[in-house]
């Protein structure tokens, strides 16, 4: 039994049942550079678990459809991130849609504004693409948006208020589904507190929530900092011993554990799923799901 699993082995068998079945109805990251590992990753997870696949600065969109063919190859749920501000031409990206949904199965996508200092084509952010009707019309059913546990470092609290009320009324005048993907956070009573908040204001929206997997601590470090985890970040560098403490106080199933006590003790709970950030490091992070589960 590994060190990150054993403290499993001590807490109360119907949060273990629980977490078991937020892992199960969980998802991951592959990055296109892991894709000829696909079949790899299906063989140690639930067959149809979603597998999301990042946008990347430069990346073109022929490199990730070919990572949707992989993992719909190995027998997974493809699921691309569609950032806004990187989308060069409306034509090529509906063509990317409607191969992705007619000869993938794709059916669902992560709708992202994207981190992009300059817009590089015709959107500006996740709503302009909603307003287009291209995901609807292209055949994609559900949309995930980003959700902020400690706040966005560039969009204020009543601007992301705002937005999540306009995607609310989008999805639902064209027929699409509707789910939240939280961004990972450090801590735990942060991103209890954000899905407890969405439950009183839209009980009807589900959540999974990110947890960065298990990572190198100076990778996690740069990778929250890049994501915008500043607050639960700064809060660790306080304590005073540095990476010792991220490595405690990072420890995905601490996470884990509180989260499975909050969807148990909420019933019926918003949370349906965990999404695992593997930070370039799928093989490793679903071989520890399937350890969990």
């Amino acid at each position: 039994m590994s060190r990150m699993s054993s403290p499993a082995n001590a807490i109360e068998q119907g949060v273990r049942a629980r977490l078991s079945e937020l892992l199960i109805g969980g998802s991951l990251e592959l990055q296109p550079r892991e894709m000829h590992r696909a079949a790899e990753i299906a063989a140690l997870l639930p067959t149809d678990t979603c597998v999301y696949i990042p946008s990347l600065p430069g990346l073109p969109l022929a490199r990730t459809l070919e990572t949707v063919k992989a993992i719909r190859a190995a027998g997974l749920d493809p699921v691309p991130h569609v950032s806004a501000r990187r989308i060069r031409d409306r034509q090529e990206f509906q063509g990317f849609l409607k191969q992705c949904t007619t000869q993938h199965g794709v059916h669902r996508v992560l709708l992202l504004g994207g981190d992009e200092a300059k817009t590089k084509g015709p959107f500006a952010d996740s709503l302009q693409i909603l307003e287009s009707g291209l995901l609807a019309d292209s055949g994609i059913r559900e949309i995930g948006v980003a959700g902020y546990p400690e706040g966005h470092p560039r969009i204020g609290p009543n601007g992301l208020i705002s937005a999540f009320q306009r995607k609310q009324k989008l999805t639902a005048e064209q027929g699409l589904g509707m789910y939240v993907v939280t961004q990972f956070s450090f801590a735990p009573s942060r991103v209890v507190e954000y899905c407890a908040q969405l439950a009183r204001t839209s009980p009807q929206v589900s959540i999974y929530v990110g947890v960065a997997g298990p990572s190198d601590p100076l990778a996690l470090a740069r990778y929250a900092q890049r994501c915008g985890v500043s607050a639960s970040l700064r809060a660790l560098r306080n304590l005073g011993s540095g990476m010792a403490q991220l490595v405690t106080h990072s420890d995905p199933m601490e996470q884990l554990i509180n989260l499975a006590r909050y969807s148990m003790q909420r019933q019926p709970s918003n949370v349906v799923g965990v999404h695992i950030y593997s930070f370039g490091g799928a093989v490793r992070t679903a071989s520890w799901i399937r350890e969990l589960i």
